[in-house]
């Protein structure tokens, strides 16, 4: 049938008659996305972050893991490959979660009402999600909720910076054509602030850079959930 063209041939006539990308929803973002979306860092943007996200998380001999936004499973890697015992992954996309080739458990669910219990796990990781989540302090919340005290939270957001130099989030599907997702912009200082807001203490805030880029790309923060105190 010489009407259907085979996904090779649709990516090159995408790349011949690339337009503008098309403005989607989240939600049709990764419907489109997922089939092409390896479980790696598959972009300078993504080899920077993990650059400083996955020593962190080797370094903190976790037992009881969960990442947030776990998408292919790129994290599920990291944290098997630091030794986690038991490791879970939530995302909201069940596209993304039928392409994650692992057999670590995963499960649907929304960041900003988990389904996990309090005090479920001793490390939360979550790598570039925040953009996706409208309501920040409900994220961090139920991140803070879901760790034991002394549990830590290492994560990643898109660069506030993103907005100033009129940055944006696109991606080719497996159709050739660009699509463009929307993204919620989120400063350091609100990071902090509702961190703190929910118990949390901000252990390091790191912007790094790429080296062609004036300005950093990434912001990464790691932070704890403080012991309880019991009163003499």
């Amino acid at each position: 049938d010489h009407g259907v063209l085979m996904p090779n041939a649709r990516r090159m006539l995408g790349r011949l008659w690339r337009r503008r990308p098309k403005a989607v929803d989240m939600h049709e973002a990764y419907v489109r996305w997922a089939p092409v979306y390896p479980a790696r860092p598959h972009n300078r943007l993504m080899e920077i972050e993990s650059a400083v996200v996955e020593p962190l998380v080797r370094s903190l001999a976790a037992r009881r893991a969960l990442d947030v936004g776990t998408g292919t499973g790129r994290n599920l890697a990291t944290l098997s490959a630091a030794g986690v015992p038991f490791i879970v992954g939530v995302d909201l996309s069940e596209s993304m979660l039928r392409q994650a080739k692992t057999t670590v458990p995963r499960v649907r669910g929304d960041a900003q009402i988990l389904p996990f219990a309090d005090g479920a796990f001793d490390l939360v990781t979550s790598s570039l999600m925040c953009g996706d989540v409208p309501d920040l302090g409900a994220w961090l919340g139920e991140a803070a909720r879901v760790l034991r005290p002394g549990g830590q939270l290492v994560y990643s957001d898109f660069h506030w910076s993103w907005t100033t130099a009129g940055w944006t989030r696109t991606f080719e599907g497996d159709d050739g054509h660009s699509y463009e997702l929307p993204f919620h912009a989120h400063s350091t200082e609100e990071h902090v602030a509702l961190l703190r807001t929910h118990g949390m203490v901000v252990r390091q805030t790191l912007e790094p850079m790429a080296p062609e880029r004036p300005t950093p790309v990434v912001l990464v923060i790691h932070a704890i959930k403080p012991d309880v105190v019991s009163e003499a």
